[in-house]
């Protein structure tokens, strides 16, 4: 009958609709996080007015060096009704490096549940010269996807030893 073909769509229509909406919660950042060069990002807490912090431990060095977890500080924007929120970041990569990264992406959710945030990178070195200036930034894009793990701070565990290897100035 016309009626039960009608409610049947209408269900149907609404367990996708519930299938699809994610908890303000679900959005937000905190949580580990892995990109397709295997870096680890770990956002330990959003808060309300979309602040956020947490550790970044890269697997890509530009010298080529020990690499330690480094801090981050970003900010979440908050989202509209339905949509998906954009945030931007630094990461101040620390005592192995030179240089300043700022991040700019989105959070998405596919029909499947799967998190990604998609972001551009802007990474600044370090130069001894105004003349050195245009070699000083790099470009780049990173895909991270949720990685999920027992409540907790698990970056530390997952640094690599670095000895500290410099000797002492003369």
């Amino acid at each position: 009958s016309p009626v039960a073909m009608g409610s049947g769509a209408f269900t149907l229509v609404l367990a996708l609709a519930l299938v699809a909406y994610v908890t303000p919660e679900e959005r937000k950042l905190s949580g580990l996080w892995r990109n397709e060069l295997d870096s680890l990002m770990e956002i330990s807490a959003v808060r309300d007015n979309g602040d956020f912090q947490g550790k970044y431990l890269t697997r890509v060095t530009l010298a080529g060096g020990c690499a330690r977890a480094s801090p981050l500080r970003g900010a979440q924007q908050q989202p509209g009704e339905g949509g998906w929120p954009t945030f931007a970041f630094t990461v101040r990569w620390d005592k192995f490096s030179n240089a300043t990264t700022a991040f700019a992406g989105q959070c998405f959710v596919d029909t499947g549940g799967k998190e990604t945030l998609t972001t551009m990178w802007l990474l600044r070195e370090a130069v001894g010269s105004l003349e050195e200036d245009w070699k000083a930034t790099r470009v780049g894009r990173n895909v991270f996807t949720r990685k999920r793990i027992r409540k907790g701070k698990i970056l530390p565990s997952l640094s690599p030893s670095c000895e500290d290897t410099s000797s002492p100035a003369p």
